[in-house]
């Protein structure tokens, strides 16, 4: 297997040993760079100008085998190294294999990601489907957590008691699995950080918090106490699940001011006539 180069422009030396952790090169390997520069021209279509100058050459951890490194001249391919492998004993070395390997500075795809921790929620679309692994962590037997018994036991060690399937199916609650602590607890981190959390900008500027809206529905089980789905239907937050925190302006219990916002004067008598008063004892 070809090393990664992870800094081939500090080994121009070809003979360079520095590195006690580098395998030695043997000098009948070393000298086969012309060997390996033909081998990376016809790898490059008969281009020679694709093959540059020679980086390095550094052994491999099988016996006789040595790798030559060449600058890639190759359009496309800025940063890359042509990896010419050479093997055998003194006197019949032979190319084992020509590749293209990037450098420290090229250009390379992303690590790949499998497509369950790469797909998000706004990529379902209608008639798509969307499985769930066996193992998946957020999930657990649906009969395991119904036995009060066991509360206390690791969700995977709780062995359900004589027919407590059965009593679950008779009750509705057929479900095969339900979510587990730490599907819940992954749920209420996300739903925190979202736009309904107690850290947005509406809940912020909000005079008054859900929990104590009339329109606030908290939902059931041991998330009741954090977190409710909105039921006004005059607000964004209308039919989505929000944290007992957040706000908006929308709270049932804000009250508008109904007063005149035009001030009242004092009452003024202007019917052009002037009034004026009698000193007490005038009229005869």
């Amino acid at each position: 297997m070809v090393p990664e180069l992870a800094d081939p422009t500090s080994a121009t030396d070809t003979h360079d040993t520095a590195d006690p952790a580098e395998t030695p090169v043997a000098a009948h390997l070393a000298a086969a760079g012309d060997l390996a520069r033909v081998a990376a021209v016809e790898t490059a279509d008969g281009d020679a100008a694709q093959v540059g100058e020679v980086v390095a050459v550094r052994g491999e951890d099988v016996p006789d085998a040595a790798t030559h490194y060449f600058a890639a001249d190759k359009p496309g391919y800025r940063g890359w190294y042509w990896a010419v492998t050479v093997a055998g004993p003194e006197g019949d070395v032979n190319v084992s294999e020509v590749v293209l390997l990037p450098g420290p500075e090229s250009v390379v795809a992303p690590s790949w990601v499998p497509w369950h921790e790469r797909v998000r929620a706004e990529d379902l679309g209608p008639g798509d489907l969307l499985p769930v692994e066996e193992d998946d962590e957020r999930l657990v037997p649906a009969h395991a957590v119904l036995d009060a018994d066991d509360e206390d036991l690791p969700e995977d060690e709780v062995v359900p008691g004589p027919g407590v399937r059965e009593v679950g199916d008779e009750l509705g609650m057929g479900r095969p699995r339900v979510m587990s602590r730490e599907g819940r607890l992954d749920a209420a981190v996300r739903w925190s950080d979202g736009d309904f959390g107690p850290g947005a900008d509406m809940a912020r500027a909000a005079s008054a918090h859900c929990g104590t809206c009339g329109f606030y529905l908290p939902v059931a089980g041991s998330l009741r106490a954090a977190f409710g789905v909105c039921g006004n239907g005059n607000v964004p937050a209308d039919g989505h699940v929000v944290h007992a925190e957040y706000g908006c302006g929308g709270h049932s219990e804000l009250q508008v001011d109904s007063g005149s916002i035009i001030a009242v004067a004092d009452l003024v008598y202007d019917d052009g006539v002037e009034m004026d008063s009698e000193p007490a004892g005038s009229r005869s």
